[in-house]
């Protein structure tokens, strides 16, 4: 999967979104003033799959910007927080990678509507998780009740947690607590709902982090990174900016090179560059030896 994921970004990382999360929590703002503004507009926002395929295709993307939470303060909150957690990620795996585990959330939670929807029809009139609805507009209302960004930002937390475990932060902004100890809780709690909720909402939590899954068994070589570590490799990164770069290739101007290989980004532009948070320095790799050199 790593190696999948670094020849895709080879192709086609130059079109990723740099700053993604912003755009995410500009969205979930605008959600946030149609519920207090317009809240009759709110129907009109959900993942519906009866009236997707009724010609509502705007749902597709819509159904983001729905509020997880009726609570404004801690809205507030949370997408500050999920702001500091989403750049940080970014910047660990790159804007590629943040972009497909963030989009892959997405549409894993999009099919994952439309295959309960195709289900609850072939189902009838049995029904589903114990109610019969008159009609598969119906069917399509209650599914679109269980799907809004709310597990797909847990999975951004949960992904947060597995490469910074050993993080702190101010439980009721009282109470220091490293996150692992959150997302153990998450974790949980999600169990229970797996376990005991229906199966729509079972659907809508696996859907949701799947993508936890996925990029994990893809990003191990982030795992566990320290925030000390980070801390250390920005002031190396900002130290190298500030001197004098070293020569080679066309413009003889170059910021990264492979301890290995000793390929630049002037050798070749598309080549992806990162720092191994396993060896015991500042060495960089490019990606053909990010995950196949000794570490030192």
């Amino acid at each position: 999967m790593g190696k999948f994921l670094n020849k895709m970004e080879r192709k086609f990382g130059r079109y990723a979104i740099r700053d993604l999360t912003k755009y995410l929590i500009a969205g979930y703002v605008i959600g946030l003033i149609v519920q207090y503004v317009a809240s009759d507009m709110m129907e009109y926002l959900t993942l519906d799959p009866y009236m997707i395929l009724h010609g509502q295709v705007w749902r597709l993307f819509t159904w983001i910007l729905y509020p997880s939470s009726s609570n404004l303060f801690f809205y507030i909150i949370m997408l500050f927080f999920y702001y500091s957690i989403g750049t940080t990620l970014e910047h660990t795996w790159g804007a590629f990678r943040y972009n497909v585990f963030m989009i892959g959330g997405f549409l894993f939670s999009i099919i994952g509507a439309f295959v309960l929807y195709i289900v609850c029809m072939l189902a009838q009139p049995q029904g589903l998780d114990g109610y019969w609805f008159a009609n598969s507009a119906a069917y399509g209302y209650y599914i679109s009740y269980f799907f809004s960004a709310y597990y797909i930002n847990l999975s951004l937390f949960l992904a947060f947690a597995i490469s910074y475990p050993d993080m702190r932060v101010m439980l009721y902004f009282v109470i220091p607590i490293k996150v692992k100890w959150l997302a153990y809780v998450d974790v949980a709690l999600l169990s229970v709902d797996l376990l005991f909720g229906s199966w729509v909402s079972r659907v809508a939590i696996i859907a949701s982090l799947l993508n936890v899954l996925i990029f994990w068994l893809a990003t191990r070589n982030y795992y566990r990174i320290s925030p000390g570590e980070i801390k250390r490799k920005r002031e190396f990164r900002r130290q190298v900016n500030s001197a004098p770069a070293y020569g080679g290739g066309m413009h003889g101007m170059t910021r990264h090179k492979c301890a290995i290989c000793g390929r630049t980004e002037a050798d070749n532009p598309n080549l992806t560059f990162r720092y191994c948070t396993k060896c015991a320095g500042n060495y960089e790799y490019c990606e053909d030896h990010l995950f196949t050199h000794e570490h030192k």
